[in-house]
């Protein structure tokens, strides 16, 4: 067995990201295959599950116990730069001829509120370290595919870079924040701290898979046209 915490992670989550990879939305979207309904689709679900990535990483935060009290700052950093990433993605909408206050009024699809549920669940009622396992699957696939989908999507709809904010920049700093995670994870050495990260894990995948397949059942409407003015 891989010796590291993340060899280890990549090795028990196969099965569940290979699931969310093989979504047909995905795979459509890096070949340029996608329409407008789908990606503001995507982006008002990423919405519904940005929104939360704050206060999880502050919950997480305030339960850590003491022997891990070095992750304080490694937290700190995240937070500071995830907050007001849910306000770029309703930019990014209304870029794209969404309707963004509809978005932030909505309801998440019920695989996007299972996600959410499920990573409060872990820093409220669990370890409090699997946040890392969510952290590892968002910005671990966004990295390796959000900076190839945003040019492919690009190139399709025709859309303006304002509409591609968000997967832009999550492309740029999940990059640095996939080295940052890896740092962390090799400093993490109790079993049950491993345990709570890989489990985590593949229920965010899993649940992230199951956002995906449900993109083309979720309708974000788009903006209406101003009114022309009269005499």
């Amino acid at each position: 067995m891989p010796g590291s915490l993340h060899e280890r992670l990549l090795q028990a989550t196969q099965q569940e990201n290979a699931f969310l990879l093989s979504a047909e939305p995905i795979h459509d979207a890096l070949a340029g295959v996608i329409s407008l309904p789908r990606y503001l689709a995507f982006l008002g679900e990423a919405y519904q599950h940005v929104r939360h990535t704050v206060p999880l990483l502050m919950t997480a935060g305030s339960r850590l116990p003491a022997r891990l009290g070095w992750l304080q700052s490694p937290v700190l950093h995240y937070i500071a730069e995830e907050a007001g990433h849910d306000e770029w993605i309703l930019n990014d909408i209304r870029a794209a001829g969404g309707d963004a206050q509809a978005v932030r009024n909505a309801r998440p699809h019920p695989a996007t509120d299972a996600l959410v549920a499920r990573v409060y669940d872990q820093v409220q009622r669990r370890n409090p370290v699997g946040i890392f396992g969510m952290v590892h699957v968002l910005e671990g696939s966004s990295a390796a595919l959000a900076l190839d989908a945003a040019d492919r999507i690009q190139a399709t709809l025709g859309l303006p870079d304002a509409a591609f904010t968000y997967l832009r920049s999550h492309g740029e700093l999940d990059r640095e924040h996939v080295q940052d995670l890896r740092s962390i994870l090799d400093r993490l050495s109790d079993a049950d701290d491993h345990a709570a990260v890989i489990d985590c894990a593949r229920s965010v995948y899993w649940l992230y898979g199951h956002m995906f397949r449900a993109l083309d059942s979720i309708q974000v409407p788009l903006a209406a046209a101003p009114q022309a003015q009269t005499a």
